[in-house]
Order: structure tokens, then sequence, then C-alpha cells
């Protein structure tokens, strides 16, 4: 496997901040499929736009490459507003697909997945993928940076009742305009990747209704999604087993921790990947 970590600036120079890209990509084989091709999965770790949890970065990068994607952690801005993070998340999928063949990506085959803020993120750039911004900072053609999937574990997505006001204050700067806009679940459209969610219904930091209403609008446009509430568990579970345990709180959850194996089929089977 190669390691690697890009200075997307130095694609980018125009991000308005210095953002990298960790890669974990496998390389091919000559004994094993010397010409293939894998899916690839960007993580956006959580942590409420004011740092990115380790729990929710390399954990799942490696669970996923032992799954056969290829494997991407967007290291984002935080404690930043909105547009940094979108453009990143943008810069992040266009470089993969530039480089597609260096990294033995399926140029058709890229998802995104967020974690908690992270969610918020994944979502921003797929339902926001078109906004002209992104085409004047990156100086790309909107397809390129749309992703081909969308992955939310316990996502923030609303600005309203039900918002998780820490994250929503962070990336709208506390400005109101921008906080109604960043309410994603007005931003689905029928243009909107198709989704798998997932959260616990017990969830207090990041209630289930951020999910229940991506959910419902994903419903009104047709979108196709894939929706798994489990009843307990607390917020923050990432892959709710040993390997992501938190040493604050009992982070363990056997039936929740099935997401993980729910997911990976909805992928492969979008994608038509045989296991």
């Amino acid at each position: 496997m190669r390691f690697e970590t890009f200075d997307l600036n130095a694609r980018f120079q125009k991000l308005p901040y210095r953002t990298t890209l960790t890669a974990y990509i496998q390389e091919n084989s000559e004994e094993i499929s010397p010409n293939r091709k894998r899916p690839a999965v960007v993580v956006c770790p959580g942590g409420g736009y004011a740092h990115r949890s380790a729990r929710e970065s390399e954990p799942v990068a490696l669970a996923l490459a032992a799954r056969g994607y290829q494997v991407f952690i967007l290291n984002y801005s935080v404690n930043v507003a909105y547009p940094a993070q979108l453009l990143e998340a943008a810069a992040a999928i266009a470089l993969i697909r530039e480089r597609a063949d260096e990294f033995h990506v399926l140029t058709n085959a890229i998802s995104v997945m967020g974690f908690s803020a992270g969610g918020h993120v994944a979502a921003t750039i797929g339902t926001l993928w078109n906004e002209p911004i992104i085409r004047e900072t990156l100086c790309v053609e909107s397809a390129d940076i749309r992703p081909d999937a969308l992955l939310l574990c316990y996502p923030v997505i609303t600005g309203g009742e039900k918002a998780h006001a820490g994250s929503l204050d962070i990336v709208s700067g506390g400005d109101a305009t921008l906080r109604n806009k960043l309410s994603l679940e007005t931003k689905v459209t029928v243009d909107t990747p198709p989704t798998f969610l997932w959260h616990t219904v017990t969830d207090d930091t990041v209630p289930v209704e951020n999910s229940l209403l991506f959910a419902d609008a994903l419903t009104r446009n047709g979108v196709q999604f894939e929706m798994h509430l489990f009843p307990s568990g607390p917020h923050g579970l990432s892959l709710a087993t040993q390997e992501t345990i938190s040493p604050h709180a009992d982070r363990i959850n056997p039936h929740a921790a099935q997401w993980f194996d729910l997911c990976d089929k909805f992928l492969k089977t979008m994608f038509a990947i045989c296991d």
C-alpha cells in the first residue's frame, strides 16, 4: 500500500487555506489483476468544525481499504467559515479524478463519507457541487467535482430547530443568511448523488432529525438513498468497534457497527462491483 499526503494548494493555488489529502492507495500487482481500478472514498472526519477526529480518520480508512477501496482523508480547514470546506472537498475530488490512472481509481465511483460535521462537509459538496465559486476558484468543470455517492454518518445537516449549533455557528461565521444556505435539507435537488445515511435514535449531540430531514428531501427529489436508524447509541460511534473506542465513553455498539457492512454493500451494489 502506498501512503502519501498531497498538498492540495500545490494544484489549486486559489484555495484560501493550506489543505492536505492523505491517501491510502493499494498498488496493483502483476500477480493480482495488474490493471485493476478501484472505487474511491474521500473521508471527512467529524469534530464540530473545531477539530478533526482521529477516531473517524485512519481507522475508517484502513477498514475501507480492507474492503477494496482507495481511500483519501480530507484534512479540511477547521475554525473557518464557508466556502473553505466546499472548495477543499471539490479540490480533493478533482485531484483524484485527474490522477485516476496513477491512483488506480474508477472515475465514476468516487464517494464522499462524512461523520458528524464531516457529514456536513460531505453533504455540502453533494448538494452545492454546481456552485459558481467552485468553477471560479478551482478552474474545473462542475462534472469533475460531483461525487458519485454520499455516505453520511450521523451527519450535521440542518441549520434549523434541530441544528448542532456549534458546527453551524463556525461554518456560517455567525451569519444568519449563510446559516440558512447551509441548512442542507433545503439544497437537495434531483442532481444530488445517491446517498447512504445512518444515525442512532438516541444521539443527543446531533439529533436524528438531521438524517430524517435529509432523507425526506431526497425522497421528494427522487434521489436514491438507503437509511439505517439504530435504536440506541451515543454520538460519535465511528466504526462502533474496539478499533474506535473512546477513552472518555463507551463507543462499542455491535448492533450499530453493522452500518459498515451495509454501507459496503450499498456501494458495491451501486457500482456493480463484485466481492
